[in-house]
């Protein structure tokens, strides 16, 4: 969770941007919703993301209570990310983007055919 010396917006939207506004949280969290992943995976999924952006977006979003990451104690070590509670409780929102993606591209198509 973000520790209490960060000040967190008023405005819930900034709030709700703030917490996954991120071109690449977004798309974590995409993947995410369908199931657990793994690091390398996550990566390969997500074009263009490098190994940096991906450690520091899952960092964020396993402090401020989104993700969970559970190690295995395997040889090697597996490790897996998934959605919290919390994390899980923004699925409308991503399914409510997704849809209205969804429509614009039926619409603006219309147009451009």
């Amino acid at each position: 969770m973000r520790s209490k010396e960060d000040i967190l917006p008023d405005c819930p939207v900034a709030l709700t941007v703030s917490m996954i506004g991120s071109k690449w949280k977004l798309l974590i969290m995409r993947n995410l919703l369908a199931r657990p992943w793994r690091f390398n995976e996550l990566q390969k999924s997500i074009d263009g993301i490098s190994q940096k952006a991906l450690t520091e977006a899952l960092r964020s979003m396993e402090a401020d209570g989104i993700v969970s990451r559970t190690v295995y104690p395997e040889v090697p070590p597996r490790v897996e990310y998934a959605l919290t509670e919390l994390g899980e409780s923004m699925r409308p929102i991503i399914q409510s983007m997704e849809q209205w993606g969804n429509n614009y591209k039926t619409q603006t198509d219309r147009y451009t055919t």
